[in-house]
């Protein structure tokens, strides 16, 4: 059986403080840090062997991730980075709250802004400290690459194409991969193994720090999903 762990980074501070956060390398808030020790304890008790595992470039992500090994006590295993699993690039949302923002832009464009899937907020101006504020690890990526803003839909292309064209080559062998990703990263690669349609992929919300099981037939057909966090579980959209 082929199985992938999905993990939704634990609460960020800026998550905490309700903004968009994006690109910005906001670290885990003592909650997150609670939630990803949970998530920890609740794969232990599923008492399998984790193959690999597969991050983004943010620290968020990756803190969760570590936490998670320390509670499994596996370290084994080999960690692949990338920032195709970055979070959604919000452009000029960046850093505001989302309450206020909501206010001032009205509830139409703010959940076409939010939940559409090919509608991008304007671009970030470009500024001397952008960059510097993605963390360390996304000071790598040539700026030619960086977006300025994302939909939905852009973020679909780079996550599903890391996972067509690397992650899915491990899948065959019949592991278990962890990917500890964030919110948008996750429901554009749920989207894909759900087959959820454009219109409903809006209402899929995927909970911080709770562990999604996804086994998968020979074929990388799902045979079955859940959340091992019962009480914070969110409904799985299965467009079939």
């Amino acid at each position: 059986m082929k199985r992938l762990i999905l993990i939704r980074h634990g609460q960020s501070i800026w998550n905490a403080e309700n903004k968009f956060t994006g690109w910005v390398d906001s670290p885990l808030s003592e909650q997150g840090i609670r939630e990803a020790k949970k998530a920890g304890d609740l794969i232990k008790q599923l008492n399998v062997n984790v193959d690999m595992a597969f991050t983004s470039y943010l620290s968020r992500a990756i803190s969760t991730l570590n936490i998670l090994m320390e509670k499994i006590k596996d370290n084994n295993f080999k960690v692949y980075k990338s920032w195709y699993l970055n979070e959604r690039h919000y452009g000029v949302l960046t850093g505001l709250n989302k309450t206020e923002t909501k206010k001032k832009i009205g509830d139409s464009l703010f959940l076409q802004y939010r939940r559409s899937w090919n509608i991008s907020p304007p671009p970030i101006i470009n500024k001397k400290n952008n960059k510097i504020s993605y963390g360390h690890l996304n000071e790598s990526i040539s700026s030619d690459k960086i977006p300025k803003t994302e939909s939905l839909k852009d973020t679909y292309e780079r996550v599903i194409k890391y996972y067509s064209t690397t992650i899915i080559d491990y899948l065959a062998d019949d592991k278990t991969i962890i990917i500890a990703a964030h919110g948008n990263s996750l429901r554009a690669l749920c989207k894909y193994l759900f087959e959820i349609s454009n219109e409903s992929i809006s209402d899929l919300e995927i909970p911080t720090g709770n562990p999604m099981i996804i086994n998968l037939l020979s074929d990388f057909s799902i045979d079955n999903a859940f959340y091992l966090d019962e009480s914070r579980a969110k409904p799985l959209i299965n467009a079939n």
